[in-house]
Order: C-alpha cells, then sequence, then structure tokens
C-alpha cells in the first residue's frame, strides 16, 4: 500500500518532533521513530485499528499521547493527522473530504 501524509499532518509531525527534542536532547528522535513504526505497522495491517468514523482509523502511539489519524482509499493510505490525543478532539475531521 502507498503511504501519504497531508500538508498538515507533516507539520504537527514535525512540530512534535521540535518540541519533545526541546524537552529532552534525543525525545524527539523517540518520538519519531515511534511514528515511523506506527506507519509501517499501518502500512502493512491498515484495517487493524478501530474506526473513527465510516472513513478514518486511529493508531495510537505507545509511548507518547499521540494517534495517527489515516484513511484508506483503494490501494493508498493518507495520514489525516499526527494528532496528540489530549487536545481538541477531532480538530482533524475538517481535514476528511
Amino acid at each position: 500500500m502507498n503511504l501519504s501524509l497531508l500538508p498538515a499532518a507533516q507539520v504537527e509531525l514535525d512540530e512534535a518532533v521540535q518540541w519533545y527534542e526541546v524537552q529532552s536532547a534525543g525525545l524527539g528522535e523517540r518520538f519519531l521513530v515511534e511514528v515511523v513504526h506506527a506507519l509501517a505497522l499501518i502500512r502493512q495491517f491498515p484495517t487493524a485499528w478501530h474506526p473513527l468514523s465510516a472513513s478514518t482509523r486511529r493508531c495510537r502511539l505507545k509511548r507518547f499521547p499521540y494517534g495517527v489519524i489515516y484513511a484508506i482509499e483503494d490501494n493508498n493510505i493518507l495520514v489525516i493527522a499526527v494528532a496528540h490525543l489530549h487536545r481538541k478532539p477531532e480538530y482533524w475531521s475538517e481535514r476528511v473530504g
């Protein structure tokens, strides 16, 4: 399956990596490694996580309070958000077409 990120999701990922790196040297990299691992699992098992809506699913990270929100269409996975789970729930829903 092909996997891509919406530009807004890429910005969220970049900002979270930077924020964690400021908190503690190396923590941003550990966050990024966990996101990349989640993306690999999503690509391998796209329907393994519970649906949030008719068109979206969420894969929660294990060590960080974030979830990868994504949609599956044909042979493509589109990451809609890299969302902090303790902030504005479903703020990303306006990104879904």
